[in-house]
């Protein structure tokens, strides 16, 4: 008891010297698109607290604004030191119970443990609604690998734990970047959809690997029905929507009679058109974001600032991969397989400037079709047994991709191979899967989920309860588009300045916002996926 006491008297001599030596509050200078209440939420304060501080400051104060913020360290020093005290003379009062005072030493030992903890490891403290697949999702790690670190969760997950998640020499830099979702008081939200339900072609949608059905009216059928339960979610959580949807039909035959009728600036955003050119004529007349829904080769052609492109660029995909390669491939055997046009060739000058750099890598080697297929010969001639060998596909041709895998599968057990591509166009689509897993077969991809997940089956059962039928992928990027882009919204701030706080993750996309490479705001949210032997898939980042 002589101990705490001295512990208390020490911690209230130290606090008294550092408090005598603190302002009682900070300067702060607001940043464009911030309010007032949005300024207390990051920063953890009481919005009635800041308004005090502030009398003469509106709640929307112009970016540049210097305004006062209590000084929240000598606020945490207080309450660490009466926290201490009371602790203290909790366990030295007899009068108090023996449970409590065993819950106070819990206290301490849980707040030891966390310190510990954080010394070598990312550490999670698991909230009310904290699932294994929301754990996985966010920190890129296995359930299996958490289990692993925590025993105790063999028996679940439960409120309050202190877990440790990944060591902190391993962690992506996007785990410190996750985008926190909040609601703004008595939050309200205007938006309307531009969709072209009579649509009964592709037109500017060329991208048939993503649109491979016969009618674009199915497609946005899916998309709005995936969007109405992210509507219905958001509505759900306390936040009023207010929804008005158009039907733009076949391209440019409505949109012009629809602008002329309609002020769309009283929105707080717009999901839709689907047509590029659409996008070009609205983006001209209006100052609200834009939201561009689906994948379009003519995105690139997109200038204006309010457009937002929720789909990333195929050169992300290229880059995506080309990033991988650079951190991963440090030893080992590189071949190269193109078609010898121009996109494949550029993209094989890039992996030789990567891959020349490390000394580790035995040879790097380029295989080009004969007569339109790779034969088997070529791989045996540049494969190397005892080496790791890593085969990148830098083509998208079907005949040329088929040969390239039917080769390696028929390579001796002892040849260690495994593929990589930019992207898992419909060239591998049509092969069996089984054969991509043999080869550990690697690809960027725009969307990566765990069906089993409790997430994905609550989704899955909303769906078919109001549709009658399950989700296709395009319903399903119907509701993570809209989600992000509404709970976004509903935190009261400027859809940008959201942006600049980070990734976030829905359903089965990712959405990245971040970065200054362009005028036009586009998503570079992308996964590198891994095929397993049972067919299951892994995102390795």
């Amino acid at each position: 008891m002589k101990f705490l006491k001295m512990i208390a008297i020490v911690n209230l001599f130290w606090f008294t010297i550092s408090c005598g030596q603190q302002k009682q509050y900070l300067n702060y200078k607001v940043k464009d698109g911030e309010t007032i209440r949005s300024i207390a939420k990051r920063l953890d304060i009481d919005f009635k607290a800041l308004l005090r501080f502030n009398p003469k400051v509106s709640r929307r104060p112009n970016a540049n604004t210097v305004i006062r913020i209590p000084n929240s360290k000598k606020a945490s020093l207080l309450n660490s030191h009466k926290k201490k005290k009371k602790i203290a003379i909790d366990l030295k009062n007899d009068s108090i119970s023996r449970a409590k005072k065993i819950a106070l030493q819990k206290a301490i030992l849980r707040d030891s443990l966390l310190k510990d903890y954080q010394k070598s490891y990312i550490v999670h403290e698991v909230k009310k609604g904290d699932t294994f697949y929301s754990l996985v999702r966010k920190y890129s790690v296995s359930q299996q690998e958490l289990i692993n670190r925590n025993p105790i969760l063999e028996e679940g997950l439960k409120t309050d734990q202190i877990i440790k998640v990944k060591f902190l020499d391993n962690v992506f830099e996007e785990n410190v970047l996750i985008y926190e979702d909040t609601i703004a008081e008595n939050s309200a939200l205007a938006i309307s959809m531009l969709l072209p339900f009579n649509a009964r072609d592709l037109d500017t949608l060329e991208n048939v690997e993503l649109f491979n059905r016969s009618k674009l009216a199915t497609i946005v059928t899916d998309f709005f029905l995936g969007a109405e339960i992210a509507i219905d979610s958001i509505r759900n959580q306390g936040v009023e929507v207010n929804v008005t949807v158009f039907d733009t039909g076949k391209n440019s035959t409505k949109i012009d009679s629809i602008m002329q009728v309609t002020d769309f600036n009283k929105n707080d955003a717009i999901i839709g058109p689907f047509y590029s050119e659409e996008v070009h004529v609205l983006a001209q007349n209006i100052n609200v974001p834009l939201i561009y829904p689906v994948y379009s080769k003519k995105q690139n052609t997109f200038t204006s600032k309010q457009v937002i492109k929720t789909f990333p660029g195929k050169n992300l995909y290229r880059k995506k991969l080309l990033e991988y390669i650079k951190d991963t491939f440090f030893e080992g055997n590189v071949i190269i397989v193109g078609d010898g046009r121009p996109a494949s060739n550029f993209n094989n000058l890039q992996l030789h400037a990567i891959l020349e750099k490390y000394d580790t890598i035995v040879n790097i080697d380029t295989i080009l079709p004969e007569n339109g297929y790779i034969d088997k010969e070529k791989f045996i001639q540049v494969l190397q047994p005892n080496e790791k060998n890593h085969v990148v596909v830098t083509t998208d041709d079907n005949v040329i991709v088929a040969s390239a895998i039917n080769g390696l599968i028929s390579l001796p057990e002892l040849v260690d191979v495994r593929v990589f591509t930019f992207d898992k166009v419909s060239a591998f689509n049509k092969l069996d899967n089984t054969k991509l897993a043999q080869l550990e077969f690697t690809y960027v991809s725009d969307e990566f989920s765990d069906e089993t997940s409790e997430t994905m089956k609550v989704f899955n059962q909303q769906y078919f309860k109001k549709n009658h039928t399950f989700p296709s992928s395009y319903a399903t990027k119907g509701f993570d588009v809209t989600y992000d882009i509404l709970m976004r919204l509903a935190s009261g701030e400027n859809l940008k300045t959201t942006f600049k706080k980070g990734f976030s993750y829905r359903l089965k996309s990712k959405f990245d916002y971040s970065g200054k490479d362009a005028k036009v705001t586009e998503n570079k949210g992308l996964f590198i996926v891994k095929y397993n032997l049972d067919l299951t898939l892994t995102r390795l980042k």
